[in-house]
């Protein structure tokens, strides 16, 4: 009795529910095209936007459909997609891309024409753009249009023909030690050692970010529990602390970029460490300066630019080789190394070197160690996928005792017995030296 009331429920909802529909571009599309003269939710202004107006929303949608139902089938990469959600346009970036119409550079370098928008100057000069659009190496496939803390910017998707640009010492590599008190310490395999002051411009825009945030906070915002609208001093005051957060970004990328450029335009080598930002970032005391220097941004950054641009090298180091706590004059590894110690000593054999500088040398050597395969680091270009040492890769139990680790520790050292007091220095079998 009580399935077929169920059944008979079944059968009676399936008359009120929304038939099926594939969420392809095409389909979306050819649905849109059939109802936006006769559905009166937008039969009466439709036409008063351009057509990529909407392409751009029934693309996006139909791109977060195909990443739920291939993360539901297990057949994307990254952490899970749920199911797309209802975007307002009060929490979206505006944004409108352009595939189709009169998009162009103007050759006076400093206007450019789009569909709808017409001629439009823009505040940045275009002339690079330009020329190599008249030398022939550059095609402009789409424009998009965005709105961004009261500004509005326009950016080309454009198929370049990029020549190989050869760097200045090819034959040279270098390791980069990434920090918060130092931004980046590179040493080279000459034995070359240099540091890159930390900008730390969010530290410097503090104050301003204070009181432009105790100014917002004084004023009667928008309330989505009561749908109260915010007051027009609010919304001054809030434009206000996005452009410092703004300009806090834009002063951030400008010295990243100028830093991945120089290193990728000169060395033939680079090395840098596989590290776990996430986690770095669970430490309350450290969270808001690392952060600030992103590491990870300075590690994608110089992926792509020593593929496309050079066609270099970019060796990964293993998360958990010991690059601080390795001697780079003998090869002894420290037990332990605490955070505020900043000079490195080898009680092996008497060094005496700033723990960065110490550090960049011991990456700058895993550069010869990964062309002549010792497995201490991985070159993303060459080296296949190999599991994480003491089970890195996989979740660890906690109801169960710690494993002990045998050998195979990164850095070419062999891990001595857990039980084992690890009082002194552990020499390596088999130092990594620069030359």
């Amino acid at each position: 009795m009580v399935a077929a009331q169920r059944g008979g429920v079944l059968r009676r909802c399936r008359g009120g529910l929304t038939e099926w529909r594939s969420w392809s571009l095409l389909s979306l599309r050819k649905a849109f095209n059939e109802a936006k003269r006769t559905d009166p939710r937008f039969a009466a202004w439709w036409g008063e936007n351009s057509k990529e107006a909407y392409n751009t929303g029934l693309a996006n949608a139909s791109a977060a459909f195909e990443n739920y139902a291939k993360s539901k089938r297990g057949k994307r990469k990254g952490a899970r997609v749920g199911a797309p959600r209802f975007k307002s346009k009060r929490n979206a970036r505006l944004a409108c891309r352009f595939t189709t119409g009169t998009i162009r550079v103007d050759t006076d370098g400093r206007h450019v024409t789009l569909p709808r928008l017409g001629t439009i100057r823009t505040h940045e000069p275009t002339a690079k753009l330009l020329a190599r659009m008249q030398a022939g190496t550059a095609r402009v496939l789409s424009a998009t249009v965005r709105h961004e803390r009261g500004r509005w910017f326009v950016s080309f998707q454009v198929e370049v023909k990029r020549d190989i640009e050869r760097v200045t010492r090819p034959d040279v590599a270098v390791g980069i030690d990434l920090g918060v008190k130092t931004l980046a310490t590179l040493a080279d395999s000459t034995g070359e050692i240099r540091t890159v002051a930390n900008p730390r411009h969010y530290e410097t825009a503090l104050g301003r970010l204070r009181r432009a945030s105790r100014v917002a906070s004084r004023r009667r915002g928008p309330d989505p529990r009561t749908g109260a609208k915010p007051s027009k001093r609010w919304e001054k005051a809030n434009a206000a602390l996005g452009r410092v957060h703004h300009r806090v970004a834009n002063l951030r990328t400008d010295a990243l970029h100028k830093l991945t450029t120089a290193v990728a335009a000169e060395y033939g080598t680079i090395v840098v460490e596989d590290l776990n930002v996430a986690g770095m970032l669970k430490n309350r005391r450290l969270a808001r300066r690392i952060a600030d220097v992103s590491f990870g941004e300075i590690r994608r950054q110089l992926t792509y630019k020593t593929r496309r641009r050079h066609a270099t090298r970019l060796v990964v180091a293993d998360r958990w080789y010991p690059s601080s706590k390795t001697c780079s004059g003998c090869g002894a590894v420290k037990a332990k190394l605490p955070l505020h110690i900043r000079t490195y000593t080898c009680d092996a054999c008497g060094l005496v070197i700033d723990r960065d500088d110490n550090a960049a040398l011991n990456l700058a050597a895993l550069a010869a160690a990964a062309a002549t395969g010792t497995g201490v680091a991985g070159d993303q270009d060459t080296a296949p996928a190999v599991s994480k040492p003491r089970g890195a890769d996989r979740k660890t139990r906690t109801t169960r005792p710690r494993p002990m680790a045998l050998a195979g520790r990164a850095g070419g050292a062999s891990l001595p017995h857990q039980r084992q007091t690890e009082a002194r220095d552990r020499p390596q079998a088999e130092a990594l030296t620069l030359w």
